[in-house]
């Protein structure tokens, strides 16, 4: 596998675990909403969605924020249409 076949599929798995947190997170009990948070948060400084990381931690220490779950589900989309646009 070529380094740009990894990276596109590190991206496309990223994209996919963000939009299932999105989807997920909101009906969460705030145990859960930690829990999603967190792992997002890794894989989000880990790929450099530095905005996306620093939403989801302030979810994880606040995770009764509706304004920071607003505002992650925007990042996602956000990030989501990006990594679209460099992956064609």
């Amino acid at each position: 596998m070529g380094d740009r076949d990894l990276e596109r599929e590190v991206l496309a798995l990223f994209v996919h675990q963000s939009l299932t947190v999105r989807d997920q997170i909101a009906d969460a009990d705030a145990k859960q909403r930690v829990l999603l948070a967190h792992g997002l948060k890794g894989s989000a400084r880990g790929i450099g969605a530095f905005a996306v990381a620093e939403c989801a931690a302030i979810i994880e220490k606040q995770p009764e924020d509706i304004r920071a779950l607003k505002t992650l589900s925007t990042l996602i989309e956000e990030v989501r249409d990006f990594i679209a646009g460099i992956s064609r």
